[in-house]
């Protein structure tokens, strides 16, 4: 299993980025799929997820402020983020929403950061 996340960077409170994450190794169309995030200090939590029909959940941090979609042909799974706030910085991975363990595969991950 390869998960690779990009997009990432340094914005402004207010500013928008736009995350991918290419998966590889297993049937990607087969499994949810979902973004995590990782604040300092804090667990890592789950912020918005997408079935394989492309029914889509948000925490009620990123409601309306992320949109997460997917492409099974590519294997990529995206993540939209407007209205970027602080409280968004962190590390933010992809990954299955089920089936996930201590042996779990996480990737690298991309760095947001959400400062004036």
């Amino acid at each position: 299993v390869q998960l690779q996340a990009s997009g990432g960077g340094s914005v402004q409170p207010g500013g928008s980025l736009r995350l991918s994450c290419a998966a590889s190794g297993f049937s990607f169309s087969a499994y949810s799929m979902g973004w995590y995030r990782q604040a300092p200090g804090k667990q890592r939590e789950l912020v918005a997820d997408i079935s394989r029909s492309g029914t889509t959940n948000y925490s009620d941090s990123v409601k309306g402020r992320f949109t997460i979609s997917r492409d099974n042909a590519k294997n990529t799974v995206f993540l939209q983020m407007n209205s970027l706030k602080p409280e968004d910085t962190g590390v933010y991975h992809c990954n299955k929403v089920y089936g996930l363990g201590p042996g779990s595969t996480w990737g690298q991950g991309t760095q947001v950061t959400v400062s004036s």
